[in-house]
């Protein structure tokens, strides 16, 4: 699709995102879904991101000395500073259907949720030039006057994600300015807007460094609070190495 094709462009371009491995950011996120599961904000975290692969980790996370690791859907786990194994969840996304999760998470159950929706937000819309996605283009949104392109985007199964499709908003720039999804691990019902602000140049990546989630139950209009989550980029620094896992 050469619409496609702009997309990544106006991004940064297929040539530069291939020429490097993994992403290095610091991050905070907060919101009423914290609250909600019983989990504490994050404040200038320190995370690591493949772009090629489902590969995350949080630094110095639950705990100073420690790193949470997100290898795609098979597993989540803690290491110590030595690289011990201090708790591990194989299968994740399995635990989210019992019931205990509909009143709050673990900390596990976190660093999967974290972890999954982090690496798409870094690697999106890049992300798309993977084998496997389907993607449509759909018309303008009526009465949405920043939005002059949609793309209803259909996830291949090995992409750990919100929900298997999932519609794209892009401005006259061809910029990333919203996302629409169903937080399926939260729920069926949890249909949210994600709106993506305040566009910085990282490298050579253009990346929005504010973004906010606002439920949404019916059509496309979001509703005015509470928000969900709010995420501040404070810092990305490309890096040519690959993430591997761990």
């Amino acid at each position: 699709m050469k619409i496609l094709d702009d997309i990544i462009e106006a991004h940064g371009g297929a040539l530069y995102w291939n020429s490097i491995g993994s992403l290095h950011a610091e991050i905070s996120a907060s919101g009423f879904l914290f609250t909600a599961k019983r989990q504490r904000v994050l404040n200038h975290v320190r995370i690591q991101a493949s772009v090629r692969e489902p590969l995350f980790r949080f630094l110095d996370f639950p705990q100073p000395g420690q790193t949470a690791h997100l290898i795609g859907s098979s597993e989540v786990r803690i290491t110590d500073i030595s690289g011990t194994i201090v708790a591990q969840r194989l299968n994740p996304r399995e635990a989210f259907k019992e019931i205990r999760r509909q009143f709050y998470w673990d900390v596990l159950d976190f660093i999967y949720f974290a972890g999954y929706a982090t690496w798409n937000y870094l690697t999106a819309p890049f992300l798309f030039m993977r084998e496997g996605f389907i993607i449509r283009e759909l018309d303008p949104a009526p009465g949405d006057p920043l939005a002059v392109c949609r793309l209803l985007v259909t996830f291949p199964d090995d992409i750990p994600t919100h929900s298997k499709q999932q519609v794209f908003y892009f401005d006259k720039e061809l910029l990333l300015r919203r996302l629409d999804y169903t937080a399926e691990v939260v729920g069926s019902w949890a249909r949210a807007a994600h709106f993506c602000e305040s566009y910085r140049t990282f490298g050579g990546i253009k990346v929005p460094t504010h973004r906010r989630v606002l439920p949404m139950l019916f059509g496309n209009r979001p509703l005015p609070g509470p928000t969900l989550v709010s995420i501040h980029v404070h810092d990305i620094r490309p890096a040519e190495a690959t993430l591997a896992p761990s």
